[in-house]
């Protein structure tokens, strides 16, 4: 720095150089901020945790555990431990709950007054979708798992996310179901546990069966729509088996009796 008479200073060119650069780099740095936090899609917020329940933040390598109110964006995941749980209050309204010893990526939050489309991938693991669409609104609830995608317009289901075999349970209303090879291909490419957005076609209805092949005698290739009381099986190779499930026995189960526990007291 250059001093002059009276003690004052005037900076020079390298100083005033190096101040210049490091301010460009500051604001570069706060707009870049600010554009990848407008750029965040927020899916929900963390509103139940219980037990051992931890989130990833995306394209960062570390879990932290998870806090009420924490915000959940696309591209984030979040897991649960052995007799741990989670439940996310969706962005604009409904519940994804997540059981324990489960694994799940969010890949989609789209919302905006009128239509709401939120997507995850469920590694393994199982959740619970309550959902319901205002009057007037559109909301698309899609899950994916290793063999399957469901994706519903509100109402509510349960996924059961295996490797070899995924099922969907309907509580509530009617679900959309594909086998996810089927879903990749028809979407150009291979998906994977990657997630993204899923373009559903418009998919052929199935009432409870009365007479319908054996189990796992045909491969499921285009979107079906399951009802209410319904489950359906779907395996790695696309063969499926659907059938009235017994709701009395499934209403016994830990996770159910507590998703349908919360469903009442929050008005679901």
């Amino acid at each position: 720095m250059t001093f002059l008479q009276g003690g004052s200073f005037v900076p020079s060119a390298i100083t005033r150089s190096a101040w210049i650069a490091g301010l460009v780099v500051w604001l570069g740095g706060l707009a870049a901020t600010g554009l990848s936090a407008q750029d965040k899609q927020l899916f929900g917020r963390v509103t139940f945790p219980l037990g051992d329940v931890q989130v990833q933040v995306a394209k960062t390598p570390d879990w932290a555990k998870a806090a009420m109110n924490h915000e959940m964006f696309v591209g984030d995941k979040v897991k649960t431990a052995e007799k741990s749980r989670c439940e996310i209050t969706l962005n604009g309204g409904g519940k994804f709950r997540i059981g324990e010893k489960s694994e799940v990526l969010i890949t989609e939050a789209k919302v905006t007054a009128l239509k709401k489309d939120f997507g995850a991938t469920v590694t393994r693991g199982q959740v619970w979708v309550a959902a319901k669409a205002a009057f007037g609104e559109s909301k698309n609830v899609a899950v994916r798992t290793p063999t399957a995608v469901a994706a519903i317009r509100g109402t509510k289901y349960r996924a059961v996310a295996g490797e070899e075999e995924s099922s969907v349970l309907v509580y509530e209303g009617k679900v959309d179901v594909n086998w996810a090879q089927a879903v990749d291909q028809s979407q150009g490419g291979q998906q994977g546990d990657s997630g993204g957005p899923i373009r559903l076609i418009q998919p052929q209805e199935v009432a409870p069966p009365t007479q319908v092949p054996g189990p796992y005698e045909v491969s499921l290739e285009d979107w079906i729509t399951i009802v209410e009381g319904m489950q359906i099986n779907v395996r790695a190779d696309g063969k499926y088996h659907m059938f009235e499930f017994d709701q009395a026995t499934d209403a016994g189960l830990d996770f159910v009796r507590w998703n349908k526990d919360l469903d009442t007291e929050q008005g679901e």
